[in-house]
């Protein structure tokens, strides 16, 4: 029935609706899991630093600022996997999907040297800040930690999107909650020394980061071996050298998804280094309204990687109605998050200030901005849906230069004007930033909806030019 042209759109729409959602739940609740599993990670590293001394936690967060861009920009490359898997599994090419796999595992190792190259070399950075000596030597340390997982790292991204590629995300869950609960005596035997183990301070939590993803990798292969879900690929049956043709389309289709993260994660460090001048309460409660708001963002994100993987299933079957019905309610579930998250930030934003700081000029900051904040939700929410469905279309390049667009040339120039120059002479502060970033998404989605309408419909008349 879906292959057939459909006489009433919004007749069909809803009668799948509860279909999609199934199938966009079972692939995206444990991916929401995972997720909230990793920033666990984070959350431990943070905690357990923060007690050991105030230096170690700025040196985790210094080290942290440095690398997340590059480790995403990175990382982000090998997103490709999941929409390629995705069609292959579709169309039912299963041993295709081991060797690329296979294939793109050297890419992985490939990225990881260039990772842990550039770990080793990031304290080059810090002299251009304005950070104490002590600070410093914790950062590099912390980073040079980390440096040692970092091909472990890349490994386990490129499994980790083959399987949830096939829609297998439940057993990548389990490996993340595993890691989450690992990390925490991890992070306790090597931040403050136990069983012969010399305290390490936050230089430990990069080591603990380091043998936690290694395990990863090993328990995350052990799953993809025995479990009978994965036999049909063969993943690790033969051997496969290199392939050009094969690195080539992964890089393609992964280096715009990579550099779209880059340029993000740069807008949220750019609208902090605008605020730089307005002062430490400011740029304190700027912190703790963003850290709240990706928290919730969380929610959004995963159902848009789920998104990715469904929709790629579908056009690998050639389903291509299904995968546009299945692209507009993962964009519907994208917005009813973004609902509730923005519910939760108004009804509950003091309680969440509160749990980040109890300085009170910090936490009325704070406050204000999550007002915009929970208005941020919507455009972002709608935005995650969009752009994860058009990645299982292995669509990239488009919406990469719409980020840019609309990041770099309209969100952060419109906050940086409203902050210290408003609309009429009187400088917004803060609330100006926040404004930009707002309209820069709401700009970027009113983009990337069409875009995805565009893309859907092309596949659907390069199918069968007769249905449109």
């Amino acid at each position: 029935m879906y292959d057939k042209v459909p006489r009433n759109f919004w007749l069909i729409f809803l009668k799948n609706l509860f279909k999609e959602l199934k199938q966009l739940l079972k692939i995206g609740l444990p991916i929401y899991g995972s997720q909230i599993s990793y920033m666990g990670m984070g959350v431990t590293d943070t905690i357990v630093a923060g007690r050991a001394s105030a230096l170690d936690l700025s040196g985790l967060a210094i080290g942290n600022a440095l690398s997340m861009p590059f480790y995403f920009l990175l990382g982000g490359c090998l997103f490709a996997v999941t929409p390629i898997v995705a069609q292959l599994f579709g169309a039912k090419k299963y041993e295709e999907i081991g060797q690329k796999v296979r294939e793109i595992l050297w890419v992985s190792l490939a990225l990881g040297l260039i990772g842990f190259i550039l770990y080793r070399n990031l304290s080059f950075f810090i002299p251009f800040f304005d950070i104490e000596d002590n600070i410093a030597q914790i950062s590099d340390g912390y980073l040079k930690a980390m440096s040692y997982g970092f091909i472990a790292n890349m490994i386990f991204t490129c499994l980790r999107c083959y399987s949830e590629g096939m829609g297998l995300t439940l057993p990548v869950f389990w490996v993340a909650f595993i890691g989450m609960v690992l990390n925490v005596p991890l992070d306790i035997i090597f931040v403050y020394g136990y069983f012969g183990v010399p305290p390490m301070g936050g230089v430990g939590c990069g080591i603990a980061t380091s043998i936690n993803v290694v395990i990863g990798v090993i328990v995350l292969l052990l799953v993809i071996v025995k479990k009978k879900e994965y036999e049909p690929t063969k993943i690790f049956s033969k051997f496969s050298l290199p392939n050009w043709s094969t690195t080539i389309e992964a890089l393609k289709l992964g280096l715009p998804i990579g550099f779209g993260v880059f340029v993000e994660l740069s807008m949220f460090s750019g609208a902090a280094l605008i605020l730089g001048s307005l002062g430490a309460t400011v740029i304190s409660g700027h912190t703790v309204a963003i850290n709240i708001v990706s928290v919730l963002f969380i929610l959004p994100l995963s159902f848009g990687l789920a998104a990715a993987t469904r929709i790629g299933n579908l056009v690998g079957e050639k389903k291509l109605h299904q995968a546009k019905y299945a692209s507009n309610i993962a964009i519907l579930i994208c917005f009813a998050g973004a609902i509730f998250n923005m519910v939760i930030i108004l009804v509950f934003r003091e309680s969440l200030v509160s749990l980040y700081s109890s300085d009170l000029a910090v936490a009325t900051i704070a406050m204000n901005l999550l007002f915009f904040g929970a208005i941020f939700q919507i455009p972002d929410g709608m935005q995650m849906g969009a752009l994860g469905s058009l990645r299982g279309y292995k669509d990239t390049f488009a919406p990469m230069l719409m980020i840019i667009l609309t990041y770099w040339f309209v969100a952060l120039p419109v906050g940086y004007h409203l902050t210290y120059f408003g609309i009429f002479g009187d400088s917004l502060g803060p609330s100006g930033i926040w404004i930009g970033m707002i309209t820069g998404l709401t700009i970027f989605a009113g983009l990337i909806i069409p875009r995805l309408n565009y893309v859907s419909n092309k596949f659907i008349a390069k199918s069968n030019p007769e249905l449109l």
